[in-house]
């Protein structure tokens, strides 16, 4: 959970745990909150996640940094139940995701398991997809009302509170055509946060924003990644921006980590040659 008085309260970002996808974590080690574990999405012969091992520490801030078509991407969407990988097991908070355990066993999981342990996450999307047909205040309070059971009035007043943080408190009626692309994207980072996520998901936030609108957003998320415990994987190209908010940079090529490791050592000193190549492309770009 993510009050919006945390926004003032700073909090350090969490290192990774160090420990290997599908192995206990040593005593006085907090267990990885997200896991892929052998995940490999096959689209025919293409390989999108290729045997994929990756963990998330809670309260860590990743950036996920590669070319087009390196999986980036693919892992939030099997995070969000919107791709169903072709093997390996997912864990989130401890349970896996796309697998119920049944007499001990492994077995696919039901439709009530994956809206259970989905729960646990929220998503930011690059194109916003708020509700044309609401007013903002409605898109924050649709989801917890009729997923997680808030009455009306909580759910307002928490929609309330994380729009003031957002810096929209004075757009509650206005609809999303009646708002600039900046202002839709952090409705949309309000929607996500009113759910109460345990991690939260950025695929690309500001890529279809003019250029102009693309600092009000990332403002807005510095200050969560600096100042809240939230545990945020971060999809994005703008490198400053990972540079600054990120614990952990994680390259992807081709379906795997190429290379890992703090901002420090990625944006200054890469040590794979395909990491070194990506980055001198985007950063001349």
């Amino acid at each position: 959970m993510v009050p919006p008085e945390a926004l003032t309260q700073p909090v350090g970002g969490a290192p990774a745990t160090g420990v290997s996808p599908g192995q206990p974590a040593p005593s006085g080690v907090p267990e990885p909150i997200v896991v892929f574990d052998k995940v490999r999405k096959t689209y025919g012969d293409l390989v999108v996640l290729d045997d994929l091992d990756f963990h998330v520490a809670p309260n860590e801030k990743v950036a996920i940094i590669g070319p087009s078509g390196s999986g980036k991407t693919t892992i939030l969407r099997v995070l969000m139940t919107l791709v169903k990988p072709t093997g390996g097991v997912v864990r989130v908070g401890g349970e896996p995701l796309w697998h119920q355990e049944v007499n001990g066993k492994l077995v696919p999981a039901s439709d009530r398991h994956l809206r259970k342990v989905r729960g646990k996450i929220g998503m930011v999307f690059q194109h916003f997809n708020l509700f044309p047909n609401m007013n903002v205040l409605r898109n924050v309070t649709e989801a917890p009302m009729h997923v997680k059971g808030l009455s009306r009035s909580d759910a307002k007043e928490r929609a309330r509170e994380l729009l003031d943080t957002v810096g929209l408190g004075d757009k509650l009626e206005h609809f999303p055509g009646q708002l600039s692309g900046g202002q839709q994207q952090r409705v949309a980072i309000a929607r996500a946060l009113a759910m109460d996520p345990d991690v939260l998901l950025l695929d690309e936030v500001t890529s279809a924003l003019d250029p102009e609108l693309v600092g009000e957003v990332l403002n807005i998320l510095r200050k969560l990644a600096h100042e809240t415990q939230i545990t945020m994987l971060i999809v994005t190209h703008e490198i400053g921006f990972a540079r600054d908010v990120s614990d952990r940079v994680v390259f992807f090529d081709k379906g795997r980590v190429a290379e890992e490791g703090p901002p420090s050592q990625i944006f200054t000193n890469p040590q794979n040659p395909r990491t070194q190549g990506f980055l001198k492309a985007v950063l001349q770009h």
